[in-house]
């Protein structure tokens, strides 16, 4: 039985004081029993993070990190620096990463690879724009996203990833997939899977990550191919947050 995973993506967002609310509200609200949750967290609050998630089943984890593990990578952050403040996870190719940042499917792949390598799950994001969707090439992107993966990883090591499909026209737009919608691209995502492994399939968690609110989140996670959330603006109100993961 594949647990439910929420996770939160603060993205490029919050404060000391709001950071500090967050996770004070998180710790007394957030039923961890109910599901896995994640933090994604700016850099610099990640020791905030560490000191104050220390003794909470709250996991947390990096926005990006690099593939090499030192060296002249001015900005970058490597897998050991995450680990070393706590970080169990790293989201992988977000698409904000993907679209505003030109992260190709290799990169995405060689920094899955270097995660996995490190000892820390990696979340890979995979989607597609809404010009992809109304051409009717949604599963062909999102599984040449996945391939791209499994190319440089192997079918068996995607056990140890977990998959958020993110549409990107419903990221930050107030849109959300229908609870139908979803479940058919997560389900065509584990089918793509299963040609190469079944048991692989199966175990994988394959999360939703478009705007995802507590109204819509017990629909979503209903669904039998959709494993939790990837969620965005709804991770900075505490009630909001709390409502999705209350939906698991």
């Amino acid at each position: 039985m594949r647990r439910t995973i929420v996770a939160a993506n603060w993205k490029m967002n919050g404060d000391k004081a709001e950071v500090a609310e967050l996770l004070n509200g998180f710790k007394a609200q957030l039923d961890t029993n109910k599901a896995d949750v994640v933090v994604f967290a700016p850099a610099v609050f990640l020791p905030k993070l560490e000191t104050e998630l220390a003794d909470s089943a709250i996991q947390f984890g990096g926005q990006n990190a690099w593939t090499e593990p030192k060296g002249a990578f001015t900005g970058e952050l490597s897998l050991g620096m995450l680990k070393e403040f706590g970080c169990t996870y790293v989201l992988v190719g977000h698409s904000e990463r993907r679209t505003i940042f030109g992260e190709s499917d290799e990169l995405v792949a060689a920094k899955t690879k270097a995660a996995l390598d490190a000892g820390v799950t990696p979340m890979l994001c995979i989607g597609e724009t809404l010009e992809e969707r109304e051409e009717g090439v949604t599963e062909k992107v999102v599984t040449e996203q996945v391939q791209a993966v499994i190319d440089v990883i192997g079918v068996e090591a995607l056990a140890d990833t977990v998959i958020a499909y993110e549409p990107v026209w419903a990221i930050g737009t107030g849109k959300t997939a229908t609870a139908e919608q979803a479940q058919e691209v997560h389900a065509a995502i584990r089918a793509f899977i299963a040609k190469q492994s079944a048991e692989v399939a199966e175990k994988v968690q394959i999360l939703y990550g478009g705007s995802v609110k507590a109204a819509s989140a017990a629909e979503l996670f209903a669904k039998p191919d959709v494993d939790g959330g990837l969620v965005g603006g709804a991770s900075l109100l505490v009630e909001e947050f709390a409502g999705i993961v209350a939906a698991a």
